[in-house]
């Protein structure tokens, strides 16, 4: 839970300046660069306009009696460019962000396809799906919004200085001069910029976890708490938010009010005016010129709003490239001397799994989940682990379709290591049920047929019936065909086990994890997926996690776990006459059973 606590809320590199965005729009660099010439050319146009005003300016003063028809159509001309070189900028930067969206979530979601299942587990869903969603939509905006700005926050200012050059050296370091004042106001009042953005982000998040802990808690919330515990934690984190804005709002305060000021438009045209006024008067400026320049000064100015909300955009999606980079470097498991593509043969004589000298630990600084874990399981048999809750018995079902990898030691299927076979054949061997069944929004013959979407209908109904859910899937509005809801919301928790036992059926694999497959099963339920699960487990060799110990009666192997190690094994009539851990858990076991709520009301 920390682990994911812990992804989901600081920002990787913390204390370090976010990586630059560029490295991450490769794919898509050509349509950028497009965008930009498309944008440039659109600022050069814009700056066309007032060239062509000026000209028509200097053509009236000259010849008032002549309309100065060039002038004014390469004016207009001019116009028609910029917008439609604008539209066209903000095309193609739109365009090359929707197929940078695409290219990144299928490149997250193959990566994901690729790691370990214990890497997206100790990450957390929400921090990745946060990822896939949230940082590669910041990159589209980035890409779709801010790329043909460059054209105005650089090109736009350099050229220009160079036209107010052109026209007079003087109020063109008369313009410069303003800007400069106000640019290096602004970097002051930032200097703090850095450290409270850092303090921002993590206050905002502290504000975002109270507001899911105290919604999500709030049955606990009113039946135990009445909100003053939880209600304090938001009170807390919402005291913290507003003092960390309050803090940046008095560390930019009057600077950086008055730098935004001074890098607008209106001081450099009122210093430029007056300049120009003087100048004028001493004879030393034509009224062309003068006008010339009072025109394109304002483009330096307007330029420095767009240079600085792309400094701010170019920090802010630093976080989501650094994620997504995270994410887009998590290792791949480990298929180092994988075994070539082709037909698995697997040795006659070796058992059908066998872990030796098994040793997993979850982190290096946490203490082994498993140690010197050895055990064979014969073909066809089945081999139930039980334990105490922690003993490492739900590890062993993980580590045998590799979700993560052993820390030492090894894990054979068939006579081959699993980390050997790759991951895509090793799935072809093995079938699970656990706890909880995920199904996807969609159709429940969509649903049984994931792992084989060639099924035909016939096949998918025979793995039903076998699973006792044909008779309720046909009594659904659509039968087959009706959606199950996110998550499966719209079927009820033993219809939901039944639908993955088809599915498991459906794929016929040679070997079947269980994971307590009838744990939150209610009395009528129960018998269907006692019968299904029969009907799974034939002729397979079975690999079952037990918590309800009536149910592994006639197992043909017992592992006893305790504290990550196997204490004792067996069959239950054995292991229960060596009045070991397992016959206290059978004891446990029976007087759960026999309780009632008269016994329980003569015991008060």
């Amino acid at each position: 839970m920390a682990v994911s606590e812990q992804a989901g809320t600081e920002a990787p590199g913390a204390g370090r300046r976010p990586p630059s965005p560029w490295r991450i729009l490769n794919p898509v660099r050509g349509q950028i660069r497009l965008a930009m010439a498309i944008s440039a050319g659109s600022a050069l146009s814009a700056l066309g306009v007032m060239v062509s005003l000026t000209l028509v300016i200097r053509a009236l003063l000259d010849r008032p009696e002549i309309m100065p028809w060039g002038p004014l159509g390469a004016a207009a001309l001019c116009t028609v460019a910029a917008y439609a070189a604008r539209l066209g900028a903000f095309n193609q930067a739109h365009y090359a962000a929707f197929r940078l969206e695409r290219i990144l979530r299928i490149g997250l979601a193959n990566r994901l396809a690729r790691v370990s299942l214990g890497y997206v587990e100790a990450q957390g869903a929400g921090a990745l799906a946060k990822v896939i969603h949230d940082d590669v939509k910041a990159l589209h905006v980035f890409v779709a919004d801010s790329t043909p700005l460059y054209a105005r926050a650089y090109v736009t200012p350099v050229v220009t200085f160079a036209l107010l050059w052109l026209f007079d050296w003087r109020l063109a370091l008369v313009a410069l001069a303003v800007l400069a004042l106000g640019w290096g106001i602004l970097r002051g009042a930032q200097r703090r910029r850095r450290d409270m953005v850092r303090a921002y982000n993590a206050a905002r998040e502290k504000v975002s976890a109270a507001v899911v802990e105290y919604v999500q808690a709030m049955p606990v919330v009113r039946n135990f708490d009445s909100g003053q515990s939880s209600f304090g934690r938001y009170q807390a984190a919402l005291d913290g938010y507003l003092a960390v804005m309050l803090d940046w709002y008095r560390a930019a305060g009057f600077p950086a009010r008055f730098s935004w000021l001074m890098l607008g438009p209106m001081p450099t045209l009122t210093l430029v005016l007056g300049a120009g006024l003087w100048f004028s008067a001493m004879g030393d400026l034509s009224v062309p010129r003068w006008l010339g320049v009072l025109l394109a000064c304002t483009g330096m100015a307007e330029a420095m709003m767009p240079m600085m909300m792309l400094r701010h955009m170019i920090e802010k999606v630093g976080l989501s490239v650094a994620r997504i980079e995270e994410v887009m470097a998590a290792p791949d498991l480990d298929e180092a001397g994988a075994m070539p593509p082709g037909p698995l043969a697997f040795d006659p004589a070796a058992p059908a799994l066998r872990f030796d000298r098994v040793r997993f630990s979850y982190a290096p600084d946490l203490p082994p989940a498993l140690d010197d874990v050895s055990f064979e399981v014969a073909r066809g048999s089945v081999t139930a682990l039980v334990g105490p809750s922690g003993a490492g018995k739900t590890t062993v079902a993980r580590l045998v379709p590799r979700f993560w990898d052993v820390t030492a030691g090894k894990i054979e299927i068939g006579g081959h290591d699993i980390r050997k076979i790759g991951a895509g054949r090793l799935m072809q061997q093995v079938a699970f049920v656990f706890q909880e069944s995920f199904l996807f929004a969609d159709t429940i013959a969509a649903n049984i047929r994931i792992g084989r979407p060639e099924a035909t209908e016939a096949e998918v109904i025979a793995a039903a019936r076998a699973a006792q859910a044909h008779d309720f899937i046909t009594a659904l509005p659509q039968g087959y065909e009706t959606r199950a809801g996110e998550r499966g919301v719209f079927l009820s928790g033993g219809q939901r086990q039944r639908i993955a036992i088809a599915r498991a059926l459906l794929q016929d694999r040679p070997v079947l994890v269980l994971d307590e497959a009838t744990a939150f099963a209610d009395p009528e339920n129960e018998a269907e997926l006692i019968a299904a699960l029969s009907e799974l487990m034939r002729g397979r060799t079975v690999i079952m996690v037990a918590h309800r110990l009536a149910t592994i009666r006639d197992a043909d192997q017992i592992l006893v776990f305790e504290r990550g190690r196997i204490v004792e094994r067996g069959r239950h009539a054995a292991l229960v006459g060596q009045g070991g851990l397992y016959a206290r858990l059978w004891q446990n076991y029976e007087t759960a059973q026999n309780w009632s709520l008269g016994a329980a009301r003569e015991g008060i």
